[in-house]
This record gives C-alpha cells, structure tokens and sequence, in this order.
C-alpha cells in the first residue's frame, strides 16, 4: 500500500517539521520549484524533477527553499491512513486542539516528532 499527497508550499513557506517513521520510507518528488528537505543531518536543496528518499527511521522535514515555491508529491511506502492525520492538522490549525496533542497520535500513524539542530539552523 502506498499514501500519497501532493503538497504545495508558497515564498519558503513550512511543510512538515522534523519527524520520523519507523515502518515507512518516503520519497519527495520535486514537480516545481525548489525545497529544502531533510534527510537524516542533512539538508538537501531539491529541485524541479530531483526525488529524495529517506528510509525509515531516519529524521525528515520539508519546506520550500526560501523565497521560493515548492511543488511536491509525497509518497510513502508502505502506506498508512492518513486521512485522520490530516484532519488533526486541521483542528490544530484552527485553534481547536493544542500541537502537543500530536504526541498521543505519534504510534497511530508512524509519525515521531523529533527536533533537528541541522534542521533548525537551515531554516533559521
């Protein structure tokens, strides 16, 4: 099973922050523009056409390059319902529920909140 989800990211905006799965890998095809991606303690400049792969367990973020746009597909193999997970992001954007509250999802959806000083300096 695969999960799949287009992501579109304006002026270096955010995607998702340092995290891992530990049953999944996951690739990012670059369909336009420019993104930063981490992968383990690296951060990679990915371009239109360029795919990142990070195998599972290792630490991944992804934003658009700054002062850039970012236009990318996300696979992840193999796949876990994400639909929840979305909706949760959702509900924490509106204010209805707290950030925090992802921690008790983490196992759920194979998703570990992790924090990443090469990470946070890239993204400053």
């Amino acid at each position: 099973m695969l999960s799949t989800h287009r992501v579109t990211l304006k002026d270096g905006a955010n995607g998702a922050g340092p995290h891992h799965h530990s049953r999944s890998a996951e690739l990012f095809y670059m369909l336009e523009g420019t993104a930063q991606v981490l992968s383990g303690e690296q951060v990679v400049i990915a371009e239109k056409g360029d795919v990142v792969v990070v195998p599972p367990g290792l630490a991944h973020a992804f934003a658009a390059a700054p002062g850039c746009d970012a236009d990318i597909l996300i696979i992840i193999t193999p796949g876990v319902e994400r639909f929840e997970y979305f909706r949760h992001l959702e509900r924490i954007a509106y204010g209805k529920v707290p950030p925090e509250s992802l921690l008790d999802v983490q196992e759920i959806y194979d998703t570990y909140f992790r924090n990443s000083p090469p990470w946070n300096d890239a993204r400053g």
